[in-house]
Parts: structure tokens; sequence; C-alpha cells
């Protein structure tokens, strides 16, 4: 039977530590819960010391809290909060089940930080990395009004959405990017396999050597030669990137270019508005103000181009601005939607007409990713056929010109 250690709050006020072997944590909290006082933190003890990792590496082999988890938390709590389970209990079942050992560390916490008198959305708030602004605004809204079950079936049919939405554009991303991946690989293959051969040969017959195959000796003699360096160069460049997405100018001028690449482009682009119109209605039905909605969807946006509009939106709305006439400013939506917000302005149902614009721009980025490899394949094929042909160029123009020489001498 396991050992917890618990510290509890007693009735004077003061705090009590101890220990207790109980079978589960639930049956720790009843146990302290039984006489008096109010637990604090409880926490396994374990006889095996474990070999803790340093923080610098512990947060690259942590597991990440995926959507797909998150929409089977909220289905899970709305489930258990429609049947009258009481939060803590609700969490704390949930906690014990849950095998992500991410969101199972996650529940822990926020059932600790529930026994200690917390609210949840503000011990959501403290683990950003797993709930967003917008989770937390939406579940503050359901403790404020009392429709907790509610706001979780929300969450989860919008995540739901979401994820399926990135699982398409992942899909269809798939194919391009491991065909351009086998061009590197067998690039670097002929290089530093093939040409070297070839190379050997002509310097023995001593041949002029037409331009091509220069550039292909030149580009092997790099890759044999300095490939030390090259490698060094390919760890560092994504380094220097990362860093540099660090500086909100550098992120939100890639931000900004992401969505002017060709074909790609449009889709991501058409996505996050998608994401923009959900988000926006979910929080407008949950009774959340224009102005701090708008706030809150800018951040879920994850798009410091985008994320910038919008919280100019929101700057103007608060300068009395129409809804309708900052959404036109922005130049961020369709004709089709800007209507549907003018339209939403006259008859107070934006949060509607919103769920409107969602699904347009998701038909649109369906549309477009089932046409996204047909749009691609000749880009590829451009490719391959050049590099196709630069080979043959410089490989068998001077066999050529070595057959000939031979048979001139004979």
């Amino acid at each position: 039977m396991p050992t917890y250690k618990y510290k509890a709050k007693n009735i004077s006020g003061g705090y009590v530590q101890g220990t207790i072997e109980a079978n589960s944590l639930s049956d720790v909290i009843d146990e302290v819960t039984r006489t008096g006082m109010i637990p604090v933190d409880i926490t396994e003890t374990r006889q095996a010391v474990a070999v803790k990792m340093p923080p610098v590496f512990s947060k690259f082999f942590k597991k990440k809290v995926k959507t797909e988890q998150l929409v089977m938390f909220c289905r899970q709590m709305y489930s258990l909060s429609k049947a009258g389970v009481p939060m803590i209990r609700a969490i704390n079942g949930l906690s014990d089940s849950m095998e992500h050992p991410a969101l199972k560390e996650s529940l822990m916490k926020l059932n600790r930080d529930l026994i200690g008198g917390k609210s949840l959305a503000l011990s959501m708030s403290e683990q950003p990395e797993i709930y967003n602004s917008l989770f937390v605004a939406m579940i503050n809204v359901g403790e404020n009004t009392g429709k907790l079950d509610d706001v979780f079936a929300q969450l989860a049919t919008y995540f739901e959405l979401d994820m399926q939405t990135k699982k398409s554009i992942t899909a269809a991303m798939r194919y391009p990017i491991m065909v351009m991946l086998f061009i590197v690989a067998a690039v670097v293959i002929l290089n530093i396999f093939v040409i070297p051969v070839f190379t050997d040969m002509f310097s023995k017959f001593g041949v002029d050597l037409p331009i091509t195959t220069r550039i292909l000796i030149t580009s092997s003699n790099m890759f044999v030669n300095y490939w030390p360096y090259m490698l060094a160069v390919a760890i560092a460049v994504p380094l220097f990137i990362k860093n540099a997405m660090k500086k909100e100018s550098v992120r939100t001028k890639w931000d900004q270019y992401k969505l002017k690449i060709p074909v790609i482009g449009n889709i991501l682009n058409m996505s996050l508005l998608g994401r923009f119109c959900r988000s926006f209605s979910l929080m407008l039905q949950s009774g959340v103000p224009l102005n701090t909605a708008l706030r809150l969807v800018a951040d879920a946006l994850d798009n410091k181009f985008l994320e910038k509009k919008v919280i100019n939106m929101q700057k103007q709305i608060e300068q009395g601005v129409s809804l309708s006439q900052t959404a036109l400013q922005s130049e961020m939506f369709s004709p089709l939607v800007l209507q549907m917000f003018a339209v939403g302005d006259e008859t107070g149902r934006v949060d509607e007409l919103l769920i409107e614009g969602a699904d347009y721009y998701e038909r649109e980025v369906d549309y477009g990713v089932k046409s996204l490899t047909s749009k691609i394949e000749p880009l590829l094929l451009v490719v391959v056929s050049l590099i196709v042909g630069l080979l043959a160029m410089g490989i068998f123009s001077p066999m050529w010109d070595m057959y000939g020489a031979m048979q001139g001498k004979q």
C-alpha cells in the first residue's frame, strides 16, 4: 500500500503535516477531511529515490498534451458535470484513470488547488502550456454562470473541429514533404558516393569538362571535403531561426510571409480565419463582452500578424466603431463574411453568423487541401526533372566526348 505525505489546514488556521497509508489519493482526501482538516497538498512518497532530470533536459522529454487529449478531457468533464458529480471528485477520478503523464500531473495539480480553495479557472491559468487563454476564459464564464457542463461541451466541439482542420492540412502536406526529403537524400548520396567515381574517371582521361560537370564536381567536393562544416551549418541555422523567432518583430514578419506562400499560404489563412470565427462565436455565445472576446481570440490565433490586426479591431471597437466597420478596415475577411458581420450588427445575431463564417472558411480549407496535391505535383515534377537533367548533362556529356576522342584515335 503506498504512503502519502499530506499538508492540511486545521480548525485554528494552522498547518499540520503527516503521512498516511492509503490505496489512492481520494482515500487520503477522505481520511484527512474526516479528521476535520482541509487538505492543501498531498504527494505520494516512494521507496526508491527517483533520479531527477535537470530542468534544461526534462522539458525536451516531457510529453506535451495534444488536442486529442483535451477533447477527451472536455468530453469526460461534460459527462461528469452533467451527472452532478462534484468538481473535486470528478477531476480526482479522472487523474486516477488518466494514462497521459503530463495531463495526469496537470489534473493532480488542479485537484490540489481546488481543495486549497482556488477556482478552476485560476488554477488552469497557472498552466498556460496546456490551457490557453481562451480555454481559461470559457471556464471562468462557466464557473460564474453555473454552466460548466455546457462550456465543456462547447470546448470539446471547438477543439475537435480545430483538430480535424489541422489533421487535414498535415495529411495534405505529408506527400510533398516526403518527396522533398527523398530528393535531398538522393542529392547527398549522389554527391558523396556517385559523382566522385566519375570525377576520378574524367581526371584520368584529361578531357575538357562542360560547365554542368564542373558544377557537379564542385558540389561533390564540398560534400566530401567540407561535410563537418555543412553539418554544423545545418544544425546552427535551425537554432538561429528558433532563437530569432523569439523576437516579436521577426515572428510577425514570418507569420505574415507564411500567409503569402503560393498555394499553401491561402489555405493557412483560411484555416486561421475559420478558427477566429469559431472561437469568437464561442466567446460571444458564452456571454463574454465583445472587446474581451476579441483580445482572447487574438491570443488563440497563433499568428502574430493576424493577432495584431485583431487587437487593432478591439481598440477601434472600444472607440465606438462598429464590428462590421472594423472587420472591413482590417482587410482580413472575404466579402461574403463581411456581409455576415454587417447583418450580425443589424440583427444582433453576430455569434450565429460567425458560425456560418467559420463553416464557410472550413469548407474552403477542405477544398484547398483536396486540390493541394494536384497543384504541388507539377512543381515537384519540375524540380525532379531539373535535377535529373543536370545529372545527365554533367555525367553523360563528358562520357560522349571521351567516346568520340577514343573513336578518333582508332
